[in-house]
């Protein structure tokens, strides 16, 4: 598995500081897609345990969760780095264009944002989206969470 950019990022789950770890060879190539460079399989930097391990030791105490932005079609590999996160006391989070994934995967994570960018729906900040952030544990959509000016 190949990861083609490491961010910190401070808006994608709600709340959190975390580790972004956006993987390359993604099979949807959505239309519009703001990430095309993620479509080529091997874009980037090979995932080693090793420097994930490196990089959640680094942020220790500053980071609270780690996201993939896909991964999924790498299961074992996605599966084996989400439980060494949670080993660590990080919360877990994926994003991915498929409105389901495997058990195996779902069972690590705290959030999923599930859903094809379809453009004229916008993404988690629409309230027309087609997109869910859902909370793991208790299935609870929380789209709310990314809404502006709500109240208006």
């Amino acid at each position: 598995m190949y990861c083609y950019s490491f961010q910190i990022a401070l808006q994608e789950v709600p709340g959190e500081i975390s580790l972004c770890f956006s993987i390359s060879g993604c099979p949807l190539q959505c239309k519009g897609c703001h990430s095309p460079f993620l479509w080529k399989e091997g874009n980037g930097r090979l995932l080693s345990s090793e420097w994930f391990e490196s990089v959640l030791e680094q942020y220790d105490n500053l980071a609270s969760c780690v996201l993939f932005m896909g991964g999924e079609w790498h299961k074992e590999e996605l599966v084996r780095l989400l439980k060494l996160a949670r080993k660590k006391s990080y919360k877990t989070c994926l994003y991915t264009g498929e409105d389901r994934v495997p058990e195996e995967i779902r069972d690590q994570l705290t959030w999923i944002k599930t859903g094809k960018w379809v453009p004229s729906l916008g993404g988690l900040d629409s309230k027309v989206t087609n997109q869910r952030f859902t909370e793991v544990e208790t299935n609870k959509t929380l789209n709310h969470l990314f809404i502006k000016n709500q109240n208006l």
